[in-house]
């Protein structure tokens, strides 16, 4: 995408996300139909995954988990868009949170906090999430390869004052924010797939062998920062709860790798819970264990 196409995206798009979300979702009803069926959206990646992850269900079983997963990827997709025209109010009825209470105790002691996530549900649009909780909440990002598509998106991650952070700076950011004595709430979106040179954690998920990112616990374990799972579940359309799950209250010689892993075990128990709202499509194990030496 250039110059002049995004500037056309943002044209439209701001002027179709004005309709209302019971609107836009008939939209979604044909994005579904395109992208499962006319002539689909990646489907053998999502076939492939769905079976390796799952090989005790039937292939009715798979079949219906892959059918339900492209719907709310399709809702998804207008849900992302439609973040740019959405009031508070509206995000505050559709997208609450749940347990905040921990984060009062962590608050007085002035603790910082690491959050970890999965792409699981609507991960976009909780952007008033630093508003709830009363810390200064920053998202550590991947930056996308087209440069225009991502300043659309970091736009709309910040317009409610949510900070956010590329991965190489956010240790930069977490030390001067210590330095002015301000508490930060850091995010990870932790189950992307780490470059082939950071391979460095490989565990069992989803039942095959799996590399993750260790950043997460490398920096909590080094500040001994909490440690708390942002469980999303869908509860109708449109509408989500975030519930924060204490995971760690102190980390300090706690080893990066046992952190990491009570994450990856609490992911793999939310995903098999309701499998059809993780995000299938995406390539995940890309990358092969290496053989041991002999």
């Amino acid at each position: 995408m250039g110059a002049i196409g995004y500037y056309l995206f943002y044209a439209v798009n701001w002027t179709i996300t004005l309709l209302p979300l019971s609107v836009l979702y008939l939209f979604s009803d044909f994005i579904f139909i395109i992208t499962y069926y006319f002539p689909g959206y990646r489907k053998k990646v999502v076939k492939t995954n769905l079976k390796n992850s799952f090989p005790e269900k039937s292939e009715a079983e798979l079949r219906q988990i892959e059918r339900n997963f492209y719907k709310h990827f399709a809702d998804l997709m207008v849900e992302i868009l439609k973040l740019r025209n959405m009031s508070d109010a509206s995000q505050l009825k559709r997208y609450t949170f749940s347990n905040t209470e921990i984060f009062d105790k962590l608050r007085s002691e002035k603790r910082d906090v690491i959050g970890v996530l999965g792409h699981y549900n609507n991960w976009e649009w909780p952007t008033l999430l630093g508003q709830k909780i009363k810390y200064l909440s920053i998202v550590i990002y991947k930056p996308l390869k087209n440069k225009y598509f991502n300043r659309f998106m970091n736009d709309q991650r910040t317009k409610d004052g949510l900070k956010i952070a590329p991965t190489s700076m956010i240790i930069r950011d977490i030390i001067n924010y210590r330095k002015q004595k301000i508490n930060t709430f850091s995010v990870f979106i932790a189950d992307q797939t780490p470059p082939g040179n950071e391979l460095n954690h490989w565990t069992t998920f989803l039942n095959q062998d799996t590399a993750f990112y260790t950043g997460a616990g490398k920096i909590a374990a080094k500040y001994d920062m909490a440690v708390v799972f942002l469980n999303i579940q869908k509860k109708k359309r449109g509408y989500y709860n975030m519930d924060f799950e204490l995971l760690f209250d102190h980390t300090t010689g706690i080893e990066e790798k046992v952190i990491i892993e009570k994450y990856v075990r609490r992911l793999d128990e939310q995903i098999r819970e309701k499998p059809e709202y993780w995000l299938w499509s995406h390539r995940r194990w890309k990358h092969k264990r290496p053989l041991p030496d002999a």
